[in-house]
């Protein structure tokens, strides 16, 4: 389908994405959650002709379109829950001035979902069977990390020839072609409590302790070239005139590969408390592997031939420090190409927006990207999920 075709349905696009961003959606509100997938529902049913399957788990909506009754070939992933708390509309509504376009969720990612409705609208309005075998899912809680998504998506993407993943572009447009992996770790410190004014010298400081920690946790950056170890969030002590018994340290982990990974996990697990009678305790809580470059390398190839055939400008890869449900489903060994979203910038910033301008190629390039794949025969099939 022509850029030119996704030009003329840009009024559309932008009162669809208008209609999306207005349907506040924060990722720990799972009221404001359903009734966001209802606008999405509504908005996917009226391009795709097909009401979709709503996945409720643990208070998450979660939407699913499966296409066709043949066989799942390609999976189109997304989300919808966005980090913006109930009311941030209010002092950030949406706006249209030129070719910016503002609003809570804008680029992250709900022009990524209106990209993905319209590109499969065209695609069915030239042939129904066309769309036969591919699967829509959009996930209600991946700003936490997928907790109850993950299983359904990791689920929905086996046995897929490709993933197709529509999280807002890099720096530029560029398409996210790797993503570290990441990880949460709890270091927690034991001591032993006392009075702080009348024996301190008999509690064993649990905040002292976990001073240490940030310190040889944040020294462990160097060991890594490209994989970043983080101290991010601190909690100890329970009044303030007694010896802390307990401290808590939380860690962030991006790794460039699993190796690096692994390494950084060992590390952690390798830290020893340096205050007598002191303990310390390393709990992994979160764990997404990476998406490696060589899982995207084909996807990529075909989306800058394609794109060089539509007329637009040459495509970029990148890779990113932030994770997606693209990670899960390369971690499963199958093809994903992520960053296909909206040209813009600021997610999970105050300026975050979408580049108008650049949504009829983006859709054009998806649109593409789609009917490709789906043509591929059997054979390469077998490869690449082999």
């Amino acid at each position: 389908m022509p850029v030119a075709h996704f030009d003329g349905a840009l009024p559309h696009m932008l009162a669809d994405l208008r209609r999306l961003v207005e349907a506040e959606s924060p990722a720990t509100e799972p009221a404001a959650l359903a009734s966001s997938a209802e606008v999405l529902a509504a908005v996917g049913a009226a391009l795709l002709g097909a009401e979709p399957e709503r996945l409720v788990e643990a208070g998450r909506t979660h939407l699913r379109w499966r296409l066709g009754s043949g066989r799942r070939r390609l999976l189109l992933l997304g989300h919808h829950d966005t980090v913006w708390p109930l009311g941030t509309l209010a002092r950030m509504p949406w706006s249209l001035d030129g070719d910016i376009a503002r609003g809570p969720g804008c680029f992250d990612m709900k022009a990524g979902l209106v990209l993905v409705l319209h590109a499969l609208a065209a695609l069915g309005g030239i042939d129904a069977a066309d769309l036969d075998g591919v699967t829509v899912f959009v996930s209600g809680d991946e700003e936490l990390g997928s907790p109850t998504a993950g299983r359904l998506i990791e689920a929905e993407a086996r046995g897929c020839l490709a993933v197709l993943v529509t999280e807002p572009s890099a720096d530029g447009g560029a398409l996210k072609t790797a993503r570290k992996g990441i990880a949460s770790y709890e270091v927690t410190v034991r001591g032993v409590a006392a009075h702080a004014g009348l024996d301190p010298e008999r509690g064993v400081n649990a905040v002292v302790e976990l001073a240490h920690q940030v310190l040889a946790v944040a020294a462990l950056n160097p060991r890594w070239v490209h994989s970043t170890v983080t101290p991010t969030l601190l909690a100890g002590g329970s009044t303030g005139n007694t010896v802390p018994a307990d401290g808590r340290l939380v860690v962030d982990v991006r790794a460039h590969d699993r190796v690096e990974q692994e390494a950084v996990e060992r590390a952690l697990h390798e830290l020893v408390a340096v205050t007598p009678g002191a303990t310390v305790e390393v709990l992994r809580t979160m764990s997404i592997p990476p998406l490696e470059a060589a899982s995207s390398a084909d996807l990529f190839a075909r989306a800058q031939a394609l794109a060089t055939s539509l007329g637009l400008a040459p495509l970029r890869g990148t890779m990113v420090g932030g994770g997606s449900d693209g990670n899960r489903t390369a971690a499963l060994g199958i093809p994903t190409l992520d960053g296909l979203g909206a040209v813009g910038g600021g997610a999970h910033a105050a300026d975050e927006h979408v580049r108008v301008a650049a949504l009829p190629g983006r859709a054009a390039l998806v649109c593409a990207l789609v009917r490709s794949i789906l043509a591929a025969p059997d054979d390469e099939r077998t490869r690449q999920s082999g």
